[in-house]
């Protein structure tokens, strides 16, 4: 007959009561850990270099957002470029405006101080700072020894004396070491200098650049800047601000140049051909005697010279439409300069080639700065792309225009021509020549304001970034962050904690828990016995083990041992694999029911390896083996077991195989006779894995208990329990789980495998009984 099948009931946990059963009992190595974290977290705060954050704020001119210039400095300002605040976010934290920025501020070369906890930065207290006369040439080098003697105002490098003040040639080097403006400290320990390429060490000092993107109706920057020392970070972008801006204005002024050198070079033309027209007049007067001409030839003068003029500027219209037309249909335009759209008068136009040419130098800064494939340059091409279009249809529009103006001239001219030569052949070449004075004068004066309005300009030209506040820095360091470095050091303590635990009770092989059973296994626990020092032998009639004598009673309680009329007074005692404690169950339970006024008799079949039978002195004596071989009389192998009610069937010793012994048919006649004599027989036999004796005594019991050891047994026997069909045929099996022990460092009394503090509880309730007793 099997066992009867248990069934869990769920158990309502909560977290803590969770983690009070799993960790509590391993507090003392989460102290330690917690500890040792606490001191590590310590020397890495004091070792690693403080950092410290400067912040500014800047803003950006952006029509498109709503930040326009006043009246004045628009009409001032003729070469207006509008920004995109995200562009410009990525110019400002670019490696080539910080490389500049680098060889400003000389950081190219590095001056730190030994102090007892490392190298920090000795850039407000070095008392020298060192300049470079070839910074790209220098390379990258680390920890020199240097030194100052501010009496005789020399430096000492690499064991090597040099003068301050001038450039000198060393083995790194030509270099400059002068006065350190910025330091307001002496130096705590020795200086070290370090020098690096100032291209190299760019891109570094750009990734530490932070520039948030505000919301989209506002251009302010806030620009945020991390280095180990406040006063270099303040100083990094405060140049930073200021490079962006000079390079604003470069642009503007490279731009207005270009412009002047065009007017100039025009300019010089046009007063050679007014100087030749007008040698021409007096040499012609001269000749000719002429003094003035009618007043026909006045008016007629007048209406040609306008006539001529709007032709000029027609030509020149012209001329410069074809300008825009090259320059726009030139794909490989290197400068990004737009040619000056002087004398036209269409706005829209001169617009659009504006924006072009702006596109045209964002694009070249941003391949600088971002490559070919970057989404910034892209969308920069594709701005291009759509102007290119719509600036050759305005410029064709307007050339057709023009030319119909200047046929429109040509017959109007044609028709003052025919009149001319109404007039006298010498008033009519004075009035020709006279003619070409007046567009030349009209081109020069023309060519001299543009000239003026461009130097106007270029003198008035506004940055395109103005600066809100300067730079400033936090008070305390921004990392490491004390709070959350040791914060961070305590979890990881409780972390490796708690893998140290798992890994040697959920990742263990062997059984730890009364749940792993239950997860395992529906055969019933009927008992849980606490693990007991030493060679145990007969505890339960100790007086100081009385919570294992009430573990016992619970057992024989949950087997249903009490009671006066006995219905199941046979009982196997048997193991997986030996060393689960079988013989110390089955010898306690049978002295257990001898203590409760019941006659027992304790058979040790376990031949193999008699631990009962050790337990009670009687090895190598006659015994079960010898009955069985018909050597001995029954009454010859029982011995007394140390209590009145308890009689032991030693196993005896035999050359025979156990097994083939115990089937020799005479267990029938045995059992019989004891079940008369004695009110329980508890069999202690061998483990069922190695040998099949169980099999064969289990037919003669009613009931098994089958014992699994705390940390001993494995958990895939206990996994294939309900499915072994050898198992199975052990009749009414349940389980003991035995040699429970305490969990943790200190085996607080809570730290059980079940999770109970029984030997506490039982500890306790023994003292109780005592006290009352002696009352």
């Amino acid at each position: 007959m099997s066992a009867p099948k248990h069934t869990q009931e769920p158990q309502e946990e909560n977290i803590l009561s969770i983690l009070q059963f799993r960790f509590a009992p391993y507090w003392p190595l989460f102290i330690i850990l917690a500890i040792i974290s606490g001191v590590a977290s310590y020397l890495y705060l004091k070792y690693t270099p403080p950092v410290y954050s400067a912040y500014s704020t800047m803003m950006i001119k952006d029509e498109k957002r709503g930040v326009n210039e006043s009246k004045m400095e628009e009409s001032l300002d003729f070469y207006q470029s509008n920004k995109v605040v995200e562009n410009e976010i990525v110019v400002l934290s670019s490696k080539g405006l910080m490389e500049k920025v680098i060889s400003n501020l000389n950081l190219y070369t590095e001056i730190k101080e030994e102090t007892q906890w490392g190298l920090r930065s000795a850039y407000n207290t070095s008392p020298v700072k060192v300049i470079a006369q070839n910074p790209a040439d220098l390379k990258r080098t680390e920890e020199i020894d240097l030194s100052v003697n501010a009496t005789t105002n020399v430096v000492t490098v690499d064991g090597k004396s040099y003068p301050m003040n001038k450039f000198v040639t060393t083995p790194f080097g030509v270099l400059k070491f002068t006065k350190n403006d910025k330091a307001n400290a002496a130096p705590q320990g020795a200086l070290k200098l370090f020098l690096y390429n100032p291209e190299s060490l760019a891109s570094s000092y750009a990734n530490r650049v932070s520039i948030p993107p505000n919301p989209k109706s506002s251009t302010v920057l806030t620009l945020y800047f991390q280095d180990e020392s406040a006063y270099r970070a303040k100083d990094v972008l405060n140049e930073l601000m200021n490079v962006y801006t000079i390079n604003g204005l470069s642009e503007k002024d490279a731009l207005a140049a270009n412009t002047l050198a065009t007017i100039e070079k025009r300019l010089t033309f046009v007063a050679k051909d007014l100087d030749s027209i007008e040698r021409t007049i007096q040499q012609y007067k001269s000749q000719k005697g002429i003094v003035d001409i009618s007043e026909q030839g006045k008016e007629f003068l007048r209406t040609v010279s306008d006539n001529e003029r709007q032709a000029t500027s027609i030509n020149m219209q012209v001329s410069t439409l074809d300008q825009i037309e090259r320059y726009v249909t030139s794909r490989n335009n290197k400068d990004g300069v737009a040619p000056a759209t002087l004398g036209l008068n269409d706005r829209g136009l001169t617009s659009l080639v504006e924006r072009l040419a702006e596109a045209e130098a964002n694009q070249i800064k941003l391949r600088q700065t971002m490559g070919e494939n970057s989404p910034q340059v892209v969308a920069t091409q594709n701005e291009i792309d759509r102007l290119r279009p719509a600036i050759l249809d305005n410029v064709r529009n307007q050339k057709a225009s023009l030319q119909a103006s200047k046929g429109d001239l040509a017959r109007t001219n044609g028709m003052y021509n025919s009149m001319l030569r109404s007039l006298p052949s010498q008033e009519r070449e004075l009035l020709e020549i006279s003619r070409q004075q007046v567009i030349k004068n009209n081109v020069y004066a023309f060519l001299l304001q543009k000239r003026e309005e461009t130097a106007l300009s270029s003198s008035s030209a506004t940055p395109d970034g103005k600066i809100i506040d300067v730079a400033a820095s936090s008070f305390s360091p921004v990392s490491p962050n004390k709070t959350i470095g040791y914060l961070a050091g305590l979890i990881i303590a409780f972390a490796i904690g708690i893998f140290v635990v798992l890994a040697k009770e959920i990742l263990s092989g062997k059984i730890l828990f009364r749940q792993d059973i239950e997860k395992y296994t529906q055969l019933p626990i009927v008992a849980e016995i606490i693990s007991v020092k030493g060679n145990a032998g007969i505890v339960v009639n100790q007086p100081d083990k009385v919570y294992i004598s009430e573990q016992f009673r619970h057992l024989r309680a949950a087997m249903g041992l009490y009671g006066r009329v006995v219905t199941r007074k046979k009982l196997l005692v048997t193991s997986s694999i030996p060393g689960e404690g079988k013989s110390f169950i089955a010898d306690n339970l049978a002295m257990s029911l001898a203590l409760s006024g019941k006659k027992v008799i304790l058979v040790d079949a376990d031949i193999r390896g008699p631990k009962t039978s050790s337990t009670f002195n009687l090895y190598q004596k006659a015994g079960l083996a010898n009955y069985l071989h018909n050597e001995v009389s029954l009454e010859e192998v029982i011995y007394p077991g140390g209590h009145d009610n308890l009689n032991v069937l030693a196993a005896g010793f035999t050359d025979e195989n156990p097994t083939e012994l115990l089937l020799n048919g005479k267990l029938p006649e045995l059992f019989g006779k004891l079940e008369k004599l004695y009110d329980y027989v508890i069999v202690d036999t061998s483990p069922v894995d190695p040998v099949t004796d169980a099999y064969v005594l289990s037919e003669f019991c009613d009931r098994t208990l089958f014992v699994v050891r705390h940390g001993h047994t494995p958990k895939a026997i206990v996994k294939i329990l309900d499915e072994n069909n050898k198992i199975k045929g052990l009749k009414s099996m349940a389980i003991v789980f035995n040699g429970v022990k305490k969990r943790g460092f200190l085996k607080s009394s809570f730290g059980y495998g079940y999770g109970f503090g029984y030997e506490y509880v039982y500890k306790k309730a023994g003292k109780e009984k005592a006290a009352n007793k002696t009352v």
